[in-house]
């Protein structure tokens, strides 16, 4: 089964399988990381699932959508390296990926 590695916003590092057909913010939710918060429940009407991705990994990800770039764009926390969890399908390709949660705004 695929892994995440996900660090929290204390720095702690845990690696979580994911099931097929979940999203990232999906995967963090459901294995119990409180800080993301997921609101919208991956409506991409928030951004309160603003994670920032391994730079290694950038290249693997869907393209981001003018929806999510809006909603990024309202955080003091965005960089070059910040998705919306819910707009990316975790697949066996993305095995190893790791993310950090971002910042609360």
């Amino acid at each position: 089964m695929p892994k995440l590695i996900v660090v929290n916003r204390s720095g702690e590092e845990s690696s979580i399988d994911v099931d097929d057909g979940l999203t990232v913010m999906e995967a963090i939710r459901d294995n119990g990381f409180d800080e993301l918060l997921a609101l919208c429940g991956g409506c991409c009407s928030c951004a309160t699932c603003h994670v920032h991705v391994d730079p290694a990994f950038r290249d693997k990800l869907p393209e981001m959508s003018e929806d999510e770039d809006d909603l990024l764009e309202s955080s003091d926390h965005r960089d070059e390296n910040s998705r919306l969890g819910c707009q990316i399908p975790f697949t066996a390709d993305l095995d190893g990926l790791k993310v950090s949660i971002a910042q609360e705004d």
